[in-house]
């Protein structure tokens, strides 16, 4: 594990109305390091994302990033701090092209954290670099997804989060997807992941997670997990 933890999240506890959602949730995310939160739909991967980033509030627990507390700051202040988030549902503006998009989301260089242009995201995702001037939508979903997350790479973040970056792509397009991840682990960047794809976990993960209503049941390195049937068995099979 890197040694600077950069993402640290302890004793987590998040509502919907009535539901308890998230329970008493811990982990945590080195510097340079991906990390995997895995569950089955709806253990709660996708709240965790948004409780982290701020768009659900946690009722009680902390959230720190780069050693500051920012589980009661607003998402865009988190953003600014240098943590960049892509959401499942590929939120594109469809209206604006490649490059406006890019635009969109640029922020200035920071220390700590890799430097993007976009010059160097179509080196990173080609097929951008082909399209610049289509809209958003008038792509496909994996070009999409490779949008969204040159968008938030625009923002020079230390630490990004991605929730479900394989789901409903086709194969081809997850080889890509996991070139690309171990791409920015290479340029220091940390990534927190989730994800129900395990064959995809196991090409681009050192450390796993897996949460089951709410509740983290194992964390262990992805070489532990890869080893261990009985609680992939358990906790991951459909």
């Amino acid at each position: 594990m890197a040694g600077e933890i950069l993402l640290q999240v302890d004793g987590l506890n998040t509502y919907y109305g009535r539901a308890h959602i998230l329970a008493d949730l811990a982990l945590q995310a080195g510097r340079g390091e991906v990390v995997v939160l895995l569950g089955r739909n709806g253990a709660g991967k996708s709240t965790t994302m948004k409780s982290v980033i701020g768009l659900v509030g946690a009722a009680s627990g902390q959230v720190a990033f780069a050693g500051k507390r920012i589980d009661r700051l607003s998402p865009y202040r988190i953003a600014r701090m240098g943590l960049g988030y892509v959401p499942e549902d590929r939120r594109v503006f469809t209206e604006l092209t490649v490059m406006e998009n890019l635009e969109v989301g640029r922020q200035p260089v920071r220390d700590g954290a890799p430097t993007w242009t976009p010059d160097r995201l179509f080196e990173l995702f080609p097929n951008l670099g082909r399209m610049k001037d289509r809209p958003g939508g008038r792509m496909s979903g994996g070009e999409q997804q490779m949008l969204t997350i040159a968008r938030t790479l625009m923002g020079n973040p230390q630490l990004i989060l991605l929730d479900e970056p394989s789901e409903g792509l086709a194969p081809v397009i997850v080889e890509q997807m996991a070139k690309t991840i171990l791409q920015l682990k290479a340029e220091g960047l940390t990534v927190l992941l989730s994800e129900q794809n395990l064959h995809f976990s196991q090409m681009v993960a050192d450390r796993a997670y897996i949460i089951e209503k709410g509740r983290i049941r194992y964390q262990g390195t992805m070489a532990e997990l890869s080893a261990d049937a009985a609680v992939r068995e358990q906790y991951l099979s459909v």
